[in-house]
């Protein structure tokens, strides 16, 4: 799959107090990146706790659920688009379906 944008992960774990969110956002990219996911039985596969919201979005939990990303996946064009990251908190305040 092709992230965009792994700025996003990025710019959220160079904030102070984020830092601990690194290693864990770091490795989920490289697990997305080298999936080649058709379906969401295979991100399921890959993140058992991964959630669909609906309309094409998609909920992963990260560090154990500390920290959360909203992403919508294109299957068909191989496409995971970051939506979101941030912490479970922060996640709480957002309508995730429509981000």
């Amino acid at each position: 799959m092709r992230v965009v944008s792994h700025r996003k992960l990025k710019e959220f774990y160079e904030q102070k107090g984020f830092e601990d969110s690194k290693v864990a956002l770091e490795r989920w990219y490289d697990i997305v990146e080298k999936a080649q996911w058709k379906n969401f039985g295979d991100v399921r596969y890959d993140f058992p706790s991964a959630d669909y919201v609906g309309n094409q979005h998609y909920v992963f939990n990260i560090r154990r659920n500390k920290y959360r990303v909203v992403v919508v996946i294109k299957f068909i064009m191989g496409y995971v688009f970051v939506r979101f990251v941030g912490t479970h908190e922060q996640y709480d305040k957002i309508d995730c379906s429509t981000i």
